[in-house]
């Protein structure tokens, strides 16, 4: 890795007040705008896509949709007014009051600081498929949508501006940097080897024709490191580096992402080579931040999943309980059948910690299959069996040398013994001199017995 790396890396840590002010700033703009202007625009095209009255024209009196009188013909585009509207069809998203006496119907308006940020007033539907009563929609059971909108859109605009101000950029800075170490841990590769195995392919043919050696050596590293056992004892199979590299040099990034890549998928794991695949593509994103995508799946594959899934899963589970809540509450005529905000709140809300865990179960990098793992649990039991029985083979040869060692050894130290008590002249002296002390004793004994 260059100096110039490194000192880049050092540069980046966690995110600091700056980010967290600009991303909340874009994201309750965005979610305040959303919730003004685009959501009751969604919300009245998915009524009037529904309950919109076949053979009869709808005619729009300044923002307020409904079937008109034959006086009301005369004043389309004029403001609502009670005998304009024959009161069958009415669709009002508009944030102003209306009256039973003036307009026809009644309506609350949009006043004061919620008034002002979209969360105010009423919003009024009738047709004759939902009643012979209007449904009342309070803008705060769609609050749920702007939020989602516009968090995605604090995400995004995040990820696009620099690291120094973006909030999601510093955070894929940082999961960069985290990734590389954490392949550095799981292989033992320098960090110059896991800086040219995560290189984007056209750095590394810069690389590779301004620093030949630099690669040559590092691939060579991997290539030794990834050596199956069986080869290296036994010499089968058997692909000097210098034979493989020879053919691959012709495309250098060729080798790489496919030899190399596999050879370390085999020795190590699928997992290890995802998160090698993934660091590159976001060191591409680093180069042009309109890539988002490979930024995203970093940060989510290998960060957010990972930390956070129980608590996504926590969520899920708790927006599921609200739902039950609200659903039962309007069974038991709590909620009336006009105003069903809290239902549509409770429902949107499920549904953003349902496409939540979705996001989160997508971006779950998948196990390694149990065929797989148990077949290279079953190599690595056969490598170390082979391991164990060469050393009590060796274990053996060594106790029963040690045992004919010890034998001889005492029978020369015996021999040599004996050889020195027969060599010694008191010995001989005194062994003689025994045993002519013996037979004299015996001779008396015979003589005094006889007489």
């Amino acid at each position: 890795m260059s100096a110039k790396a490194r000192s880049d890396e050092k540069r980046i840590v966690d995110t600091g007040f700056v980010h967290v002010v600009v991303f909340a700033l874009i994201f309750i703009v965005s979610a305040l705008l959303l919730q003004k202007y685009v959501v009751p625009k969604i919300v009245e095209g998915f009524v009037l896509s529904q309950f919109q009255p076949e053979g009869k024209e709808l005619v729009d009196f300044q923002g307020v949709k409904a079937t008109p009188t034959r006086v009301g013909l005369q004043y389309i585009g004029e403001e609502v007014r009670k005998a304009y509207i024959d009161r069958e069809y009415i669709f009002d998203f508009t944030p102003a009051e209306r009256k039973a006496d003036v307009h026809g119907y009644t309506k609350k308006p949009a006043t004061g600081f919620l008034g002002a940020i979209g969360l105010g007033g009423e919003w009024l539907v009738k047709a004759p498929p939902l009643g012979d009563h209007p449904i009342y929609l309070e803008p705060y059971g769609f609050v749920i949508f702007s939020l989602d909108f516009g968090f995605l859109i604090a995400v995004f605009l995040t990820l696009i501006l620099p690291s120094s101000i973006g909030y999601m950029a510093r955070k894929v800075e940082r999961e960069i940097i985290n990734t590389k170490a954490k392949v550095r841990l799981q292989t033992g590769f320098s960090n110059d080897v896991i800086d040219l195995l995560t290189l984007p392919d056209e750095e590394l043919l810069k690389v590779w024709e301004e620093q030949p050696s630099r690669v040559r050596d590092a691939f060579r590293i991997v290539w030794e490191r990834t050596m199956p056992e069986e080869a290296k004892e036994q010499k089968r199979f058997f692909v000097a580096f210098d034979q493989g590299f020879e053919e691959g040099q012709e495309n250098i990034v060729v080798f790489r992402n496919q030899i190399l890549y596999g050879r370390i998928k085999e020795h190590f794991s699928s997992y290890v080579v995802q998160e090698i695949v993934d660091t590159k593509k976001a060191r591409m994103w680093q180069k042009n931040h309109l890539r988002v995508g490979a930024a995203i799946k970093l940060y989510m594959s290998h960060y957010f999943s990972e930390e956070y899934s129980n608590a996504v899963t926590g969520m899920a589970y708790g927006g599921a309980a609200l739902l039950i809540i609200a659903v039962g509450i309007r069974g038991l005529k709590f909620i009336p059948a006009v105003r069903p905000s809290l239902i549509f709140f409770a429902i949107l809300l499920e549904f953003t910690m349902l496409s939540l865990l979705a996001i989160t179960l997508i971006f779950t990098l998948e196990e390694e299959r149990a065929d797989k793992m148990l077949k290279k649990l079953e190599d690595a039991s056969k490598s170390q069996l082979d391991a164990l029985e060469a050393v009590a083979r060796d274990i053996h040869k060594m106790a029963v040398a040690l045992e004919a060692g010890t034998r001889e050894l005492i029978q020369r130290r015996v021999e040599e013994a004996i050889s020195e008590y027969l060599a010694s002249e008191d010995h001989l002296q005194r062994a003689v001199a025994q045993a002519i002390r013996e037979k004299i004793v015996v001779s008396l004994r015979q003589s005094t017995v006889t007489e």
